[in-house]
């Protein structure tokens, strides 16, 4: 393709948006749909160009959702506003089918529905998470919150601001989770011990421990099935 055309001199039927909108977005390649997102390209290069520059350079979509802001930036002609949308539309993916996208009316049965629903914020997470989620008396969710960050021991996991949340919430019960960096969520003895500190603690204050989930690389481990709680 002629580096000079521009999508204005591409026939109607073939730019990516009048195609999107005959056949469908499922018609789209990559590149089309991408150059939908970013609207125009840069000079000398239009935005289908420009599209498929960016997945060659950025090794696909997995790489586009995996950039940061640095690795968009350094891309020849992306500036601070495409890099916006690139990273916007890479959040939103992440969110799909997440705590962050699906707040109402979750009722958790199984550790594998929370697992499946929190893998995705945590999965890829560089340092040690550990969130609460809190449930009502039909273990439907009525919050979450980051209440620790870095590694953890019982010495910087304190019960008082998971069950703080919790009481704020007048919680029923509540599940942690956690995620293992390394990607293997095998649970470590410190886990244990700090899972066995706040249950005695839920039992104490009438808040039950349900289960403590760890994430690890794209799989997890739920300490309730393993027979730990």
């Amino acid at each position: 393709m002629n580096n000079s055309l521009k999508i204005k001199d591409i026939p109607q039927h073939e730019r990516p948006k009048e195609k999107l909108l005959t056949y469908g977005a499922e018609s789209l390649s990559n590149s089309e749909l991408l150059a939908i997102i970013l609207r125009t390209g840069t000079q000398g290069e239009n935005v289908l160009q420009l599209s498929s520059r960016l997945l060659s350079e950025l090794e696909g979509l997995d790489g586009i959702l995996n950039s940061s802001i640095n690795d968009i930036t350094s891309i020849k002609g992306i500036k601070g506003g495409k890099a916006s949308q690139i990273l916007a539309l890479s959040e939103l993916f992440k969110r799909f089918r997440t705590l962050k996208a699906i707040k109402n009316d979750i009722k958790i049965t199984s550790p594998k529905e929370l697992a499946d629903l929190i893998m995705g914020e945590m999965n890829d997470l560089t340092q040690e998470v550990l969130k609460v989620v809190l449930l009502n008396t039909k273990n439907v969710i009525i919050g979450t919150k980051d209440v620790f960050k870095g590694s953890l021991n019982t010495s910087v996991v304190h019960p008082r601001e998971i069950f703080k949340q919790a009481i704020n919430k007048n919680s029923a019960s509540i599940i942690i989770c956690h995620n293992h960096p390394s990607g293997d969520p095998t649970p470590s003895k410190e886990d244990i011990n700090i899972t066995l500190r706040i249950k005695e603690c839920g039992n104490i204050i009438g808040i039950q421990l349900i289960d403590h989930i760890i994430i690890g690389n794209n799989k997890f481990v739920s300490l309730k099935e393993r027979g730990l709680i």
